[in-house]
């Protein structure tokens, strides 16, 4: 299980919408796709996926060039575009029986009854996909698309339009079928990624600008600097404070409290001079970037 983005290079026109694209995902890994409008995310996951081709690059899936396997390779990826498509005046079942046929399922009812269980719709399965909430529209188009046992599966915005309960819902069981695939997410919600994803893809402007573990994006800004968040038990002049060091600009909030910046961790140094004036830490901080700072520093 594996997919591989390689120098993918898309015009529409004189316009670049994808630069030079690349990246690989390997199996068992769950990766958040993240930019701003108009970015390109839309761009490759249909390049991806096989609805449009690329002017530049290849994609590989499984090791399978998608620019002359293409049949093949669509019976091993699963697809929920932003803008999920359904017939709404086929029922539940009725559809996923159609969409297994197109996918020339062995066991069409077995496997139907397996993937309306997975994904939570056994009480709507005799509806008419028309009269469903969009939380359930949802959960049909995750059903179709998993429908075949994909190996690589590839969600555009798979909770738009949730409510809180549906999208910890979906979530999970983003997060269940992920163990056993490759999944590429595209969203908006940072909260989504760094509840499901393992790592984190940033495209601007048709370039990869970021590609890191979740924990570690931060680690791709420039400016990589730290902040300290320090109480001490009893107010400290500035002079005395500066006796720390001076590679630091430092702020002070409150009578004990200070920011210290610093392009270093100087966590150490400020506990050392704590110790050595016979201080009391009351708070002594790294402060993380979120990852909303990140992306808004990354795509500005």
């Amino acid at each position: 299980m594996s997919l591989s983005v390689q120098n993918i290079t898309k015009l529409y026109g004189e316009q670049k919408a994808l630069d030079a694209v690349n990246f690989e995902i390997s199996g068992g890994e769950i990766v958040g796709f993240l930019g701003p409008n108009g970015a390109g995310k839309s761009t490759i996951m249909k390049i991806i996926t096989g609805y449009i081709a690329p002017n530049e690059g290849i994609v590989l899936v499984n090791g399978m060039n998608i620019g002359t396997e293409i049949l093949e390779i669509r019976k091993q990826i699963g697809y929920l575009p932003e803008h999920n498509p359904l017939y709404l005046e086929m029922y539940v079942k009725e559809y996923l029986r159609f969409v297994a046929k197109i996918y020339k399922v062995a066991d069409i009812k077995n496997r139907v009854a397996e993937i309306i269980d997975m994904t939570g719709l056994q009480i709507e399965q005799h509806k008419k996909i028309g009269a469903l909430s969009k939380g359930y529209r949802q959960r049909v188009g995750l059903a179709a698309a998993l429908i075949h046992d994909p190996s690589v599966l590839i969600l555009d915005e798979p909770t738009t339009g949730l409510d809180p309960n549906q999208i910890v819902e979906i979530r999970n069981l983003i997060r269940k079928v992920g163990s056993q695939k490759t999944v590429l997410l595209s969203t908006h919600i940072m909260q989504e990624v760094e509840a499901i994803c393992d790592r984190v893809i940033i495209i601007n402007q048709g370039k990869i600008v970021a590609d890191n573990a979740v924990g570690q994006i931060k680690d791709t800004l420039s400016d990589k600097q730290f902040v300290i968040q320090v109480e001490f038990d009893k107010t400290l002049t500035e002079t005395e404070l500066l006796k720390i060091g001076t590679n630091f600009e430092l702020k002070k909030i409150s009578a004990t409290r200070y920011l210290f910046k610093s392009q270093a961790d100087i966590r150490a140094d400020i506990f050392r001079f704590a110790v050595a004036n016979k201080l009391i830490l009351m708070t002594l901080k790294l402060e993380q970037k979120t990852l909303e700072e990140v992306f808004r520093e990354l795509t500005r």
